[in-house]
């Protein structure tokens, strides 16, 4: 079994910055592509930002030049730095990456619990 687990979330002043992480562990094999979406109260789930196991990252246009999504391989863990952030930007945010637990090409999706950013005065 694998799990995902966030951390860094909480609340912050407009203009602000949190760093966020989330950690793969279990039964892993090899880890695809990671990302971090968000839903904010009545909203539907959004993606924020995605990385490919090579490094290649795509954003949602409201975060391009404010977070920036990286990862650590050998800890198996994706990042999320956002700063300047706006109250727009309050919602839950969730970690999701694409895992193989062997070598016999089954991909898996995994979600992590989410973590509660809090963006206000």
């Amino acid at each position: 079994q694998v799990q995902l687990v966030e951390s860094g979330g909480g609340l912050v002043q407009p203009g602000g910055s949190l760093r966020l992480s989330c950690a793969a562990s279990g039964s892993i094999f090899r880890i695809y592509g990671m990302a971090w979406y968000r839903q904010a109260p009545g909203k539907q789930r959004e993606l924020v930002a995605f990385i490919t196991s090579g490094g290649t990252t795509n954003y949602k246009d409201s975060a391009k030049g404010r977070f920036t999504i990286s990862r650590d391989n050998a800890k198996n863990t994706v990042y999320l730095q956002m700063n300047s952030l706006k109250p727009e930007d309050t919602a839950v945010y969730y970690c999701n990456a694409d895992i193989s637990s062997s070598d016999y090409g089954i991909i898996d999706n995994y979600w992590g619990q989410g973590t509660q950013v809090t963006v206000s005065s």
